[in-house]
């Protein structure tokens, strides 16, 4: 039997590359037409090109096509508004297969419509897709079908997850500025030591003259640039790339790493707000949506961000089942601000921790928004004057020496 690379078209549109297996070319186009196939090209398969294309094209597609978090947040509320709108849910998901422009993430769309067509519940089709819908995710849709509450349970979902993905969006968006101008001065001060350093040396060295310690040091810096850069640049992307491998390998070293992130000056409080906040929301939403504490605890955990945080709360799970408190083990733990502690005592006191936990959410939440507000008036003004120190330290290594020159004579 001989093979044959095809691309065809499905009767509903979509776009299909495989392998048919048949006697000869004419057998093989007979075949497909018989499964409805629309063919587009088929040609003898040669399987060492085909593989090396076919994974090269997989990869590209799959960093072009890459399921963000707004896509996440698009559909549930699309689907919120859709099943408010008493669309059934089936219709509901091909509508927004349709409307989706990632073309990955419409076909995962898709494909849940087809198994909730087919009679599977709608959480159970999300299960399939772990990387795409979160724990979080399979299980408040879950309770809403056993509640019979979706609709509601969609509009929490819908409402958590834009919040979520508005704080995140905040936190990056205070950073890219500066990350940006940094970026860029670093960017133009390498090419200012390989190309416009080296051409003003040997006027300054054929002087004759005592040069500046500056400029010294600027010729200095410049030399190590040009004749070593190129391995200080590879052995930090080893050194980059050694971490984050390590990072995912072992827990203990992302534990220690989230540890060392909540000890940053200034930032370390500011992440413990974060992730506080992230906290209070999540379990609030899960508890509401009548789900156990005690495996709101475990999704809040893996949902939370941060290893120290997940131990500690997993911590509190434990003591949950036990028959203790949250707030018994929250007090052990100075990553847990006391207020938080308080709060969620009085809470389990009175049975009113949901509500407990919300205002705690948009406590920290306006504390966090207001922080980065402040962070970003700030940091304008700082980088003006650490660029500006920069720009004069090159002036004054260059000028300096050129200013002795011309009095010389």
């Amino acid at each position: 039997m001989a093979k044959f690379q095809y691309t065809a078209r499905t009767k509903e549109g979509k776009l299909e590359s495989d392998i048919a297996e048949a006697s000869s070319l004419e057998a093989a186009i007979s075949m497909l037409q018989n499964q409805q196939l629309v063919i587009i090209e088929i040609k003898p398969f040669i399987e060492a090109e085909y593989l090396n294309l076919n994974i090269l094209t997989k990869q590209i597609a799959s960093l072009i096509n890459r399921i963000k978090s707004e896509d996440i947040v698009l559909f549930s509320k699309q689907l919120s508004i859709l099943i408010q709108a008493k669309v059934p849910l089936v219709q509901s998901l091909r509508v927004l297969t349709k409307q989706t422009r990632n073309p990955n993430f419409a076909g995962i769309i898709n494909a849940v419509a087809n198994d909730v067509d087919a009679g599977m519940i709608f959480s159970r089709a999300l299960s399939k897709y772990p990387k795409v819908f979160s724990n979080f995710f399979i299980q408040m849709t879950r309770s809403g079908e056993i509640s019979g509450r979706l609709e509601e349970t969609l509009t929490y979902l819908s409402d958590y997850i834009n919040k979520q993905y508005l704080l995140n969006s905040k936190a990056r968006g205070a950073m890219i500025y500066p990350a940006f101008i940094v970026g860029a001065f670093i960017i133009v001060g390498v090419l200012m030591l390989i190309f416009v350093v080296p051409n003003l040396t040997s006027i300054l060295t054929e002087s004759g003259q005592e040069l500046p310690f500056v400029t010294r040091l600027l010729i200095g810096t410049a030399n190590f640039t040009k004749n070593w850069g190129w391995i200080v640049f590879i052995i930090l992307g080893a050194m980059v790339y050694f971490v984050r491998i390590s990072l995912k390998k072992s827990p203990e070293w992302q534990y220690a790493y989230d540890g060392l992130k909540l000890r940053f000056p200034i930032f370390g409080e500011l992440l413990k707000k974060i992730y506080l906040a992230r906290f209070s929301e999540t379990l609030s939403t899960l508890s509401s949506a009548g789900i156990a504490i005690s495996q709101s605890l475990e999704i809040t955990a893996d949902v939370v961000g941060n290893s120290v945080y997940k131990r500690i709360i997993l911590e509190a799970d434990e003591a949950v089942r036990k028959g203790s408190n949250i707030s018994v083990v929250f007090a052990r733990y100075p990553e847990i601000l006391p207020m938080v502690t308080q709060m969620i005592s009085i809470g389990e006191q009175t049975g009113k921790l949901d509500s407990i936990l919300k205002q705690i959410s948009a406590f920290f939440t306006e504390e966090v928004n207001r922080a980065f507000d402040n962070i970003v008036n700030l940091i304008e003004p700082i980088l003006i004057v650490v660029l500006g120190a920069g720009v004069g330290i090159l002036v004054a290594a260059i000028l300096l020496p050129i200013y002795n020159l011309v009095n010389a004579f």
